[in-house]
C-alpha cells in the first residue's frame, strides 16, 4: 500500500454511465484510477441514480470491465432512498414500482412492500412500468400514500440509444394525481450528504466527479463539494457557459484527471485546485 501524506485527507464520489463506462465499454483509464484510489488507501463511493441494481449487481458489472471494488464501495439511489424513509417512517409500507435494486433496499430497511393502502409509493428505473401499475399507483397517491421518487432523470443512456428514466415516469404520476414527487437522488442533497458521510469526510474533504452537469456538479457545487466533470460522457466543453454554474476541474476522461494526481502525489484536490484547473480547462 502506498502511504499517503499525513494531516491531508481527501474522497471521491465517482459518478458511473460516463464516467467508468459507456454502455458494455469501460473508459480508458478508469481502471487505473480506481485502481490508484484503492492502493493509496483514498475512500471512495460509486455513486448512481440508478435505482435497479444492488451493490453486489454492481460490483460484478464492473468487474466485467476490469474494475475491482467492494460491495462497500457503491451507493445507489434505491440504498439512499430506502434509508431516508426509514429514517421518516420506520417500518413502513411501499407500493413499489421498480426492480430488485430498490425492492432489496427497502427490505434492508425494515420495509414491507404492499399492494395495498401503502404510507409511499415509491418509483425507480426499470422495464417493468405498464398502465395497469400506474392506475394502481394514482388510485394509491389520491387515497393517501405519499409519491417518492428514486431520481428525477428524464431518460436514461443504454447501448441502443435513450429510454425514459424515472424522471418521465415519475411525471406521468404527477400529473395525474396533482401531486409533486420527492425526489431522493442526485442532485437532492439527501444522497449527496448520505455517500459524503459513508467516506467519514467533511464537505472540504469530498470531490464529486461526474459528467452531468444537472446531476453531478450542480448537487455537488449546492453541498459545497469539489466538483469534476468529465468530458467522456453527456456533457461537451461548448455546453459549459450556458450554465450559471461551473464544475472546479474539466478534464477529458478519468485518464487525464489521473495522470495530473500523479504529477501532484495524489495531493487532496482542495490543494492544489488552481495548478489543476489551469491545466485542464
Amino acid at each position: 500500500m502506498i502511504r499517503k501524506e499525513p494531516g491531508l485527507k481527501q474522497g471521491y464520489l465517482i459518478d458511473m454511465d460516463g464516467v467508468l463506462y459507456r454502455g458494455p465499454e469501460l473508459i480508458p483509464g478508469a481502471d487505473y484510477f480506481i485502481q490508484q484510489l484503492r492502493a493509496r488507501d483514498i475512500p471512495f463511493r460509486l455513486l448512481t441514480n440508478n435505482s435497479q441494481r444492488t451493490r453486489r449487481d454492481v460490483v460484478a458489472k464492473v468487474a466485467r470491465l476490469g474494475i475491482e471494488v467492494e460491495e462497500e464501495h457503491v451507493f445507489t439511489s434505491a440504498m439512499a432512498t430506502a434509508r431516508f424513509l426509514a429514517q421518516q417512517k420506520p417500518e413502513g409500507t411501499a407500493f413499489v414500482i421498480g426492480e430488485g435494486g430498490l425492492l432489496t433496499a427497502l427490505h434492508q430497511n425494515g420495509y414491507a412492500v404492499v399492494d395495498h393502502g401503502p404510507d409511499y409509493v415509491v418509483v425507480g428505473e426499470g422495464r417493468t412500468f405498464n398502465l395497469e401499475l400506474v392506475e394502481a399507483a394514482v388510485r394509491m397517491i389520491l387515497g393517501g400514500a405519499k409519491l417518492i421518487a428514486t431520481n428525477l432523470d428524464a431518460n436514461c443512456p443504454t447501448q441502443n440509444g435513450l429510454r425514459p428514466g424515472c424522471g418521465a415516469m415519475v411525471a406521468m404520476l404527477e400529473i395525474a394525481t396533482g401531486a409533486k414527487a420527492f425526489s431522493v437522488g442526485k442532485p437532492s442533497p439527501v444522497m449527496m450528504r448520505a455517500a459524503r458521510k459513508e467516506l467519514g469526510l467533511t464537505t472540504d474533504e469530498t470531490t464529486i466527479i461526474g459528467d452531468t452537469m444537472e446531476t453531478d456538479i450542480l448537487g455537488g457545487g449546492q453541498l459545497g463539494f469539489h466538483t469534476v466533470l468529465v468530458l467522456s460522457g453527456g456533457t461537451r466543453r461548448e455546453d459549459l457557459p450556458k450554465y450559471p454554474y461551473r464544475p472546479e476541474v474539466v478534464v477529458e476522461s478519468l485518464a487525464e484527471l489521473a495522470e495530473m494526481m500523479d504529477e501532484s502525489g495524489w495531493r487532496p484536490l482542495r490543494a492544489g485546485v488552481k495548478r489543476l484547473e489551469k491545466q485542464a480547462v
